[in-house]
């Protein structure tokens, strides 16, 4: 299962492409001849000047990192179960249950459809903890970890983050090999790098190639709320299966979690994307201990690219400038605060280059609500520096949420996609525990409870949860279910004070 670029129309290819590479080098010194012969001499031939320091004989060493990195890939095989209605498409539940009713089990029937595939992941810790990409695991309702010794596990989603792509599932396993972490803004465009992965449902399988572009938008994440795209690109052959897959230097770390691919058959063609390792970390780290990311914005609106003329001196924009010119700044934000107007030119954030809306968006993208961020930027071509305090969407940072679980007295967590598809719901957020509060004073509500929705505003995750929250006052409802039962609950609050 690999998320592709189409750049044509699909067409899924049951063939393999057996080819070969080789790999020649040369030691060449600056003005040293002796490697070439006497028909390298005629005229006509010219001769590269090397600069710099002499050019290594040895060959690249792809044997040490493989054998490192591959026991920590894993392969994924994923169920999801559709249930259908012969001859009911389209009614509800109500509808269902009265032609069960009156027709018995000759009546109209729940038929399931499963649907198969499979995608590969990366074990981050050796109690089984595993990334991979959300694509892998959207919606499935059954999920199927073989680690390298062909040993099967059955994993559960932690969380999932599609703005990024990526998400974090668990296997019940102790001891298990883990794979060492690279640090993603080191790689360098020409650096031979590997892909592991389970494509085309063969066994692991490793790649070679190089980074041949780093901060690639693609657009393939634009169906997320905020998607971040910010990829390493290479060669390296990723194929239907490779997605969550390693990408890793000659050292055997990970710099990347294979993701997508560009091609005109949905098959390596030429490019590959992963999503780079250090913006990996901070989504899974966050996943793993709250839940949900813990999403952080500047509140900027970045000047595209390609814009015409008149516009560009509108904005004055330069050409000769290397950064992210802003075309508006959010009132009340973290950059309005922070002193940044529009027009201003951003190149660096906390000492690191951005040239690129998307190199912007993967630096702003690591931080947390709450983080300070050193900003330099130019106003009339002079250089200046501020520091921003990143909010979140709704304004709040990590230091001053608008409503505290602690106030209200209950742990919460988003319930797994496949959970919400098995009781007929678009998601929620499932109370987790109840402690001294508002839920253990005003309602009877049991841990185990899904909100969906808190006021007139619906709830499918942690972050909306907190949004619906954040706008009540007053007298309110919490509605939801609980799990085994289609019946829907109703709790009251009341005189709520944020």
């Amino acid at each position: 299962m690999t998320k592709t670029l189409r750049l044509t129309a699909l067409a899924v290819t049951a063939s393999l492409v057996v080819g070969s590479a080789a790999l020649f080098a040369h030691n060449a010194h600056p003005g040293d001849t002796s490697i070439f012969n006497q028909s390298d001499r005629i005229a006509g031939v010219t001769r590269t000047s090397y600069t710099g320091g002499n050019i290594s004989m040895t060959p690249v060493d792809f044997e040490k990192a493989a054998t490192a990195a591959v026991p920590s890939v894993v392969h994924i095989k994923t169920i999801t179960r559709i249930r259908e209605t012969s001859g009911e498409q389209g009614m509800g539940g109500d509808q269902n249950d009265m032609f069960r009713r009156f027709f018995g089990d000759n009546g109209a029937q729940p038929q399931s459809q499963d649907q198969r595939a499979s995608g590969s992941g990366v074990i981050v810790s050796s109690d089984g903890y595993i990334v991979t990409n959300n694509h892998v695991v959207d919606h499935a309702t059954d999920i199927v970890v073989t680690l390298n010794n062909r040993k099967d596990y059955k994993a559960k989603v932690v969380g999932t983050d599609p703005n990024t792509d990526l998400a974090l599932i668990k296997i019940d396993g102790e001891n298990l090999p883990v794979i060492a972490m690279g640090n993603s803004d080191d790689a360098r465009l020409g650096q031979w790098v590997l892909a592991i992965g389970y494509p085309l449902n063969l066994d692991v399988t490793v790649t070679e190639g190089i980074i041949s572009a780093k901060s690639r938008n693609i657009g393939i994440n634009n169906k997320a709320a905020a998607p971040i795209e910010s990829f390493i690109q290479t060669d390296a052959a990723v194929n239907p299966g490779s997605s969550g897959g390693a990408l890793i230097n000659t050292n055997g770390e990970l710099i990347g979690i294979n993701a997508a691919i560009a091609s005109p058959t949905g098959s390596y063609a030429g490019y590959a994307y992963s999503i780079p390792s250090n913006l990996v970390k901070k989504v899974i780290s966050d996943i793993k201990k709250y839940g949900t990311v813990q999403r952080a914005y500047l509140g900027i609106s970045m000047a595209p690219e390609g814009l015409d003329p008149a516009r560009k001196k509108e904005l004055g924009i330069n050409d000769d400038v290397n950064g992210v010119w802003i075309a508006d700044v959010s009132p009340n934000s973290a950059a309005a605060e922070a002193g940044l107007h529009k027009g201003d030119a951003i190149t660096k954030i906390n000492g690191a280059t951005v040239a690129t809306s998307s190199q912007l968006s993967e630096q702003v993208g690591r931080e947390k609500p709450g983080d300070k961020v050193e900003i330099t930027f130019l106003r009339n071509g002079t250089e200046q520096t501020t520091t921003a305090t990143l909010q979140s969407k709704m304004g709040a940072v990590a230091g001053q949420p608008n409503v505290s679980s602690s106030s209200l007295g209950a742990d919460f967590s988003t319930l797994d996609k496949g959970d919400a598809d098995q009781l007929g719901i678009d998601g929620g957020v499932q109370v987790a525990a109840i402690h001294e509060g508002i839920f253990s004073s005003q309602t009877n509500m049991k841990a185990g409870f899904i909100i969906t929705k808190v006021g007139d505003q619906p709830v499918r995750n942690v972050d909306e949860l907190k949004s619906a929250f954040a706008s009540q006052s007053g007298n309110f409802q919490i509605q939801g279910i609980y799990p085994g039962s289609r019946e829907v609950y109703y709790y009251g609050i009341n005189d709520f004070k944020k």
